[in-house]
């Protein structure tokens, strides 16, 4: 009996440019989501610490609306363009009955997408790797594999719009100004966007396309009323839209979420819709809607969201000023850089391992990124 030994190389993670596969083998690993949990006995704190690693999610009691379970996906499949390849050459006529070894390899490579800001908080876009030093849980990474500017990555944006009863007297203009923020945004036959209106549940209202035009009447199509589920929404479109989606080749992945940041509806915590943002390696902008300027609580946590997830918090003092919030987050996603690594003592123990990019050479330079990732499991 013959036995043949295959190779399975699993891919790289650490950035939205992963295959359908690869997302696909990611969600197994995924906490389990709140259609397929039931309610803990335990209140959210108030602002919890930065994300624990490998956290146990809470389990609410009542279904996310449209949220599949997160391991409905076969776990054994490679990755798209995954290298698969035999010790020796296949003869024909085989015998069914010949023993196969396969032995899995996780390509640990680390990819991180950032922004730079000078002491004025102007984009400085002409940086070149000797400029940075990266830090992976505390150590230097192995190699630098590769660094770029990412001014035109295709891109993968969800809009997530707040649609309960706290933001009706405004709605009208929001809806104008995402309108618009999504016209200058995507380009046809380049970029994709999807549109999300939520209260008590998210409702797609435009699902992921390169028109402009749908994407407008999704956003015109968006009513207010009911109570306000953020968190359930935002865990929705990280899971069951932006892990889900597929595409041939590396594409950033942003969310801009527009809402007061009041939440009492959601059946998933703030810290579980944030670790959700992470796994699926989605960069997270807040607009808030609150125009009083009191630094309400609100606030606070749609800062804590987006300074998690390597995004921006955005709080305008009057109505006409969430336009210029939706122009700052456009000319940022034309701003970015990638940086590619693999870290040293790196163990694919799911664990959460910490990133830091420290900018070097010039003074009053500001880094801002994702300050962690999981590691895969095996």
């Amino acid at each position: 009996m013959r036995s043949r030994t295959v190779i399975l190389f699993l891919g790289s993670f650490g950035l939205p440019m992963l295959g359908a596969h690869a997302q696909n083998s990611a969600q197994a690993e995924l906490p389990s989501a709140p259609s397929a949990s039931q309610q803990q006995g335990q209140s959210q704190t108030a602002v919890p610490a930065p994300p624990q690693q490998n956290p146990v999610p809470a389990k609410p009691d009542a279904p996310l609306p449209s949220a599949q379970p997160a391991n409905d996906t076969p776990q054994d499949q490679p990755p798209k363009g995954g290298a698969t390849s035999s010790s020796a050459p296949s003869a024909a006529g085989t015998p069914e009955d010949d023993s196969v070894t396969t032995i899995r390899h996780v390509v640990n490579e680390v990819n991180v997408v950032f922004t730079v800001t000078d002491k004025h908080g102007h984009y400085v876009r002409d940086l070149k790797k000797e400029n940075f030093k990266v830090l992976d849980d505390n150590k230097p990474p192995v190699e630098i594999r590769s660094f770029h500017a990412e001014t035109n990555l295709p891109l993968e944006v969800g809009l997530l719009v707040d649609a309960s009863n706290s933001v009706r007297d405004r709605f009208k203009f929001e809806q104008e100004a995402a309108t618009e923020f999504l016209n200058q945004t995507i380009r046809p036959k380049y970029d994709k966007a999807f549109v999300v209106g939520f209260d008590v549940t998210p409702e797609v209202t435009q699902d992921f396309t390169d028109s402009t035009e749908k994407l407008s009447i999704g956003v015109r199509s968006l009513r207010p009323g009911g109570g306000t589920a953020m968190y359930d929404a935002l865990y929705f479109a990280c899971r069951d839209k932006l892990m889900k989606a597929q595409h041939d080749g590396p594409v950033r992945r942003a969310i801009i979420l527009l809402t007061d940041g009041d939440d009492n509806q959601s059946h998933v915590t703030r810290e579980e819709a944030i670790e959700m943002a992470q796994r699926a390696e989605v960069i997270v902008y807040t607009i808030s809607t609150n125009l009083s300027g009191a630094g309400r609580h609100g606030d606070k946590v749609l800062e804590r969201i987006a300074d998690a997830t390597g995004g921006r918090a955005y709080v305008p003092f009057q109505l006409n000023e969430v336009a210029n919030a939706f122009a700052a987050i456009q000319e940022e996603l034309r701003s970015q850089y990638a940086v590619s690594y693999k870290p040293a003592d790196f163990l694919p123990n799911g664990r959460y391992r910490t990133v830091e990019i420290l900018a070097q050479g010039q003074k009053g330079m500001r880094v801002r990124s994702r300050h962690g990732y999981y590691a895969p499991s095996q």
